[in-house]
């Protein structure tokens, strides 16, 4: 069923793209496998990588996949324990959750032979893009993180900060074990209603393509996770409470190489703080580090205003393969030129082929 719907997802790209499982060995299972989409791959510019978020998979690009790959080759995963990758039972510790997700980043890429790729995360993808760039920084081009999960640290004493009603606190305590997205296991056959009726706002987003057929995204949000929870167990060993992690990335940003030029977007009503990216900025004060704010978009920045984030990406990937050092201070001179350079036309997207379907698998 999840084969089938995120199909039906994709053949609304306009580009021809390529699915295929990559078999990565026992990087935490006995034989785990990656699903892998792959667009334009005869291009010979820098490739770019896409890292979902929690609870996410490869169709949720789908406004983004066909103006990326017009100019590159790229690659969108579904996460080791998401989507239709294989779901191992991860560490229940923080830290090696984290390693073994990178760990299996790191031999997709060896099975692929990618030498070096822009890579692009969004929210806990964000997390562990850069957690990978700390490891790998030399196949790292450019690090673009959208909206990213786990940076800041926790504030302390948040919950008595807000005022909470005692109901809500218990409730909070008693299912404070138990995984994210565990009420849509727990609903059964009505865990695609429930994702419909608590967020209408996901199928709202995707109403400009899925005009036909506006159930098809609450429909493959519930089969990525009506499954075996693995990699949402993995990042329930690593947060802190839904929105931080117990070994937050503001710890550790200062162990990527400073030659990884990195850039940051942010939705301007999203729930993640993007202060950090601006603390970044400070820290990092000899790289490259440049923060864009898209009005109006919330922390799913890459649906909300699709045409500027597909922009701002590519410029972030133009750059890298013109300038292959940045730092501090080029932001302002070379977004003039990028901006002096780019076509008059909005890059094509997924809502322009709705009546040009030629997806292939």
């Amino acid at each position: 069923m999840l084969r089938t719907v995120e199909r039906k997802i994709l053949s609304y790209l306009k580009t021809s793209y390529r699915g295929s499982y990559i078999d990565i060995g026992s990087v935490v299972g006995s034989s785990d496998k990656i699903w892998t989409l792959s667009l334009n791959q005869q291009s010979t510019e820098t490739p770019i990588v896409l890292l979902h978020g929690l609870g996410a998979g490869v169709a949720l690009w789908v406004f983004n996949l066909d103006s990326l790959a017009k100019h590159r080759p790229v690659y969108a995963i579904d996460l080791l324990g998401f989507g239709r990758s294989s779901r191992p039972n991860f560490s229940s510790d923080a830290k090696e959750a984290e390693d073994q997700l990178v760990r299996s980043v790191e031999s997709w890429r060896r099975e692929t032979q990618l030498d070096k790729f822009v890579l692009l995360g969004h929210s806990m993808g964000g997390f562990l893009a850069a957690s990978y760039a700390i490891k790998h920084p030399e196949r790292v081009k450019h690090l673009i993180l959208a909206d990213p999960w786990g940076f800041p640290e926790k504030p302390s004493e948040v919950v008595q900060k807000r005022n909470i009603p005692l109901w809500v606190k218990a409730i909070a305590y008693v299912v404070q074990p138990l995984n994210p997205l565990w009420a849509v296991r727990f609903a059964g056959p009505f865990g695609q209603w429930l994702i419909e009726t608590t967020r209408p706002d996901i199928i709202r987003k995707f109403s400009p393509i899925l005009k036909e057929e506006p159930s098809l995204i609450s429909q493959y949000i519930h089969q990525c996770n009506a499954q075996t929870p693995s990699g949402e167990s993995a990042f329930h060993a690593m947060m802190q409470g839904f929105g931080w992690a117990k070994n937050p990335m503001m710890k550790r940003i200062d162990q990527i190489d400073s030659s990884v030029p990195i850039t940051f977007i942010y939705g301007s009503r999203s729930w993640i703080d993007n202060t950090s990216g601006e603390a970044i900025k400070q820290i990092r004060s000899n790289s490259y580090v440049n923060i864009q704010v898209i009005n109006g978009a919330g922390h799913h920045v890459y649906l909300d205003k699709s045409d500027i984030f597909n922009r701002y990406v590519q410029d972030a990937c133009l750059l890298s393969d013109k300038y292959p050092k940045l730092s501090n201070g080029d932001e302002v001179k070379l977004a003039t030129e990028i901006a002096q350079s780019n076509e008059s036309e909005p890059a094509e997207s997924a809502v322009e082929a709705n009546n040009n379907k030629t997806a292939s698998t």
